[in-house]
């Protein structure tokens, strides 16, 4: 299971909520994936000597950000485009430098289940006597219409108005096990961050 992430970017719905004359979720989740950055991973950190933790031996710093997702839903993939900015500082500034970090995009479904990843580089350089950089990026990640799309008869009880009085008008839906399983089962999240080590995640989540 992929760390908690935080959501930057993203076109998907759950609906809102309608009290005019009734209630029911009028506007419903969109195909689109949710984008986001997991945990941990939209920075990274090298070291000189690589396995030294000591501040005193970081060699270069980079984060990821402004991250933003555009979205095609009208075929039967559904395509998200993902670009990024990585800006960089290096502890030195003697003479030219480029640095390749690798980063991944991973499309998560039901929040838990990666059903795709690919991994990217991006080249950061570094001009003689500068110690900041910066690099653009880019991703994309394709997600079946069909499995992303909720089944009619539960788009059916979402939306479905319920006026005072009515039997079913204090009832969620979504408490129902299986209206949430499906809404589960057909969210998605196209997920991305710098492909880390084992060692270097466990830095950025200890420091």
């Amino acid at each position: 299971m992929l760390p908690a992430f935080l959501l930057v970017a993203g076109c998907a719905q759950t609906g809102e909520i309608d009290t005019r004359g009734g209630v029911g979720i009028t506007s419903l989740r969109s195909p689109c994936p949710r984008v986001g950055v997991p945990a941990g991973t939209g920075d990274v950190t090298l070291f000189n000597p690589p396995a030294s933790r000591e501040a005193q031996a970081i060699d270069v710093n980079a984060v990821m950000t402004n991250v933003v997702s555009t979205c095609d839903d009208s075929g039967e993939q559904v395509v998200t485009n993902v670009t990024f900015d990585v800006f960089a500082r290096r502890a030195s500034a003697d003479g030219a430098r480029d640095v390749t970090l690798p980063y991944f995009i991973t499309v998560v479904r039901g929040g838990s289940s990666v059903i795709a990843k690919r991994v990217g580089q991006v080249t950061l350089h570094f001009d003689a006597g500068q110690l900041r950089a910066s690099a653009k990026g880019s991703a994309n990640a394709t997600v079946s219409r069909s499995a992303a799309t909720l089944p009619a008869e539960v788009r059916e009880r979402l939306s479905r108005r319920r006026r005072a009085g009515d039997q079913d008008a204090a009832m969620d839906p979504l408490a129902d096990p299986a209206i949430r399983q499906s809404v589960v089962a057909a969210t998605f999240e196209a997920l991305v961050g710098f492909q880390l080590t084992d060692d270097q995640l466990k830095y950025n989540v200890t420091r």
